[in-house]
């Protein structure tokens, strides 16, 4: 089967081939309906290759973090931790498989025998996968990718990082808010990292009345890797 060829039926497509920068010229304003049907078909035929390569079996623990932070970096040594610990809880850890964060957790678990899993994006600087993963797919499109993300894990770690994290973690909230996701553990580490965002949600979107007081409580804040481990078996039963 080449990259061309519809999954479970062999028909031959040419204008599946892959194409740079797909998902910008997806967003990039009004096109034909052909085009957005082109579109519509590379997306699905992400999803599948998704489905088939993420197919694991027992739990799963996604952790979300920046790829910014070095090897050394008190950080990056947290989240390796963490990947160990959950690894040798009987969990497998997946990320968004690039460097910082990401590659930590996937280290600490590969290092203690455990399932490492990435879900890696293609970006316009090449983010590389990192060396410590098991598995790894590599998606074109943002929404698909955080659809895998959230699919197959039953808690959610999250670290340090800037957009594209709290991109990742507001999703998680969001979905466990309205309902469509069970409520399953969200565990933030990083300490006073958080502090200020944790303010703002207090003192600003609280009395705003944008939130409900039991939103507040979607996020568990665990100081220590035992800590974190606590709240994901706790709420995992």
């Amino acid at each position: 089967m080449t990259d061309k060829t519809v999954p479970g039926i062999g028909v031959d497509l040419p204008f599946l081939e892959s194409v740079k920068d797909a998902e910008k010229h997806f967003l990039s304003g009004r096109r034909n309906r052909g085009a957005d049907l082109e579109s519509a078909v590379r997306m699905f035929l992400e999803f599948l290759k998704g489905f088939e390569q993420l197919d694991i079996e027992g739990p799963c623990v996604t952790v979300f973090g920046s790829a910014r932070f070095p090897d050394g970096h008190a950080h990056y040594e947290t989240a390796r931790a963490l990947g160990k610990a959950l690894a040798e809880a009987g969990y497998a850890v997946m990320t968004g498989g690039g460097p910082g964060i990401m590659e930590a957790a996937n280290r600490g678990a590969r290092e203690a025998g455990g399932l490492s899993i990435g879900c890696n994006i293609k970006l316009p600087m090449e983010q590389q996968p990192n060396p410590y993963l098991d598995r790894f797919v590599e998606f074109e499109h943002f929404f698909v990718r955080k659809v895998m993300l959230v699919k197959y894990s039953s808690a959610f770690v999250v670290m340090p990082g800037g957009f594209g994290t709290l991109d990742e973690a507001f999703e998680v909230v969001t979905l466990v808010q309205t309902g469509k996701l069970e409520r399953f553990p969200i565990v933030a580490m990083g300490g006073a990292y958080w502090e200020d965002l944790r303010e703002f949600t207090l003192n600003t979107l609280l009395p705003a009345g944008t939130i409900n007081p039991g939103d507040v409580d979607f996020i568990h804040r665990a100081g220590t890797v035992a800590q974190a481990l606590d709240l994901i078996r706790g709420d995992d039963g």
